[in-house]
Formats: structure tokens, sequence, C-alpha cells
């Protein structure tokens, strides 16, 4: 059942939420629904093998739907990200006393933080540049990549504006968009996000 945003406004804080989150998903769920199909054993191997792979799963299946819904809106709904950040630090917390080690949640709470606060200078830098959903997705991304350590952290902080800055200029030289042109940077995050630790895990051992 999809509800109106008026009407999810009269509902319980659960409910509320489960139909705000509906109503971020229903336009888009014929895209995203592929999308999660691809994401989902991609997660798995990178989350894998251990104890981590359902918060890089539920980073993925969030990421699905937030490159979907930002590159057609130009919105990260607080919907899926704020408690997709509480569920992942959760389960990356459950993860840590799975295996015995609470070196990777450090790094996972560094990583979160860490982007979160980078993202934040630049957004109150550029609040037309960079918005306060981009730095919420930041925080999301930063727990999975600091969990995997330094390398997967740099390289989530730099690949986006590496990629971005590319499909910008490509954009441009084909007179597809000017310099004034808004684009979208959740894409971009996720993909560079999704590189990096694609690039990490296949480089390890």
């Amino acid at each position: 059942m999809r509800f109106a945003p008026e009407q999810a406004a009269r509902l319980r804080p659960g409910v509320r939420w489960l139909a705000q989150l509906n109503v971020e998903v229903a336009p888009y769920r014929g895209t995203i629904l592929p999308l999660s199909l691809v994401v989902i054993p991609w997660a798995v191997w990178v989350g894998g093998p251990g104890w981590a792979w359902p918060a890089f799963l539920a980073v993925g299946l969030a990421g699905a739907a937030l490159l979907v819904i930002d590159g057609r809106t130009h919105r990260l709904p607080n919907a899926i990200t704020l408690p997709g950040i509480v569920l992942v630090f959760a389960l990356l917390g459950a993860a840590a006393l799975g295996c015995g080690d609470a070196r990777p949640l450090q790094g996972a709470l560094f990583g979160g933080v860490g982007l979160g606060a980078m993202y934040g200078l630049l957004h109150a830098a550029s609040p037309q540049g960079l918005g306060a959903g981009d730095v919420k997705l930041a925080v999301l991304l930063g727990l999975p990549a600091g969990w995997l350590g330094w390398e997967a952290l740099w390289l989530t902080a730099l690949l986006p504006f590496l990629i971005g800055g590319l499909a910008a200029l490509v954009l441009v030289v084909t007179h597809r968009a000017t310099r004034h042109t808004a684009i979208a940077f959740g894409p971009y995050m996720l993909l560079g996000w999704a590189l990096a630790l694609t690039l990490v895990k296949g480089a390890t051992p």
C-alpha cells in the first residue's frame, strides 16, 4: 500500500518510516529491483567471508535505491540514509562481537565520522555544490570503507571526485551540460565507493 506524505505524517514512528520509505522507493522500484539483484552477490563478496557481510549488503541495497532516486530527483532521502547509518553501525558492531576484534569497528567509526566531516566542510564551503544529503551518504559509505581499512577509506574519499569530474567534463564537452548545470553527486559517490571496495577486495590475497 502506498501512502501520501501527508498520510504518512499521521502514523506511528515505525510505521511512518516504512510508509515514507515506500513513498520514496515505489516510483522507481522497476529500476531499483534489478540493480539490487546485481548488488546482492557483490556486497556478500566484498563483505565476506565472516560476520560483516550483512552490513555491506545493507549499504549496497540502500545505495542501489539512493543511486536511482538521486539520479532522477537530485535527492538523497533521509528515510534511507539515516536509518541506514544506524542499521549498518549496529550490524558492524555485531560483526565485531562475532569476530572478537574491535579494531575494524573502530576503523568503521573513524571512517563514518571522518568522511562525513570532510563532506560537511565541503558542504559548508559550497552548499550549492554538495548538499546535506551528500554529507549523510558520506557517513553511510564511510562505515564499511573504514571497516576494510585505510586504503578503502582514502579511495572512497578520492574516487567519487575523479569519476564525477570526468563525467562532468564529458557532459560539458559533448554540450549536454554547462559549468552551471546541477549534477547529482550521490551516484558518483556510490560508484566511487563501490569501485574502491572492489579494488581493495580484489587485491586481498
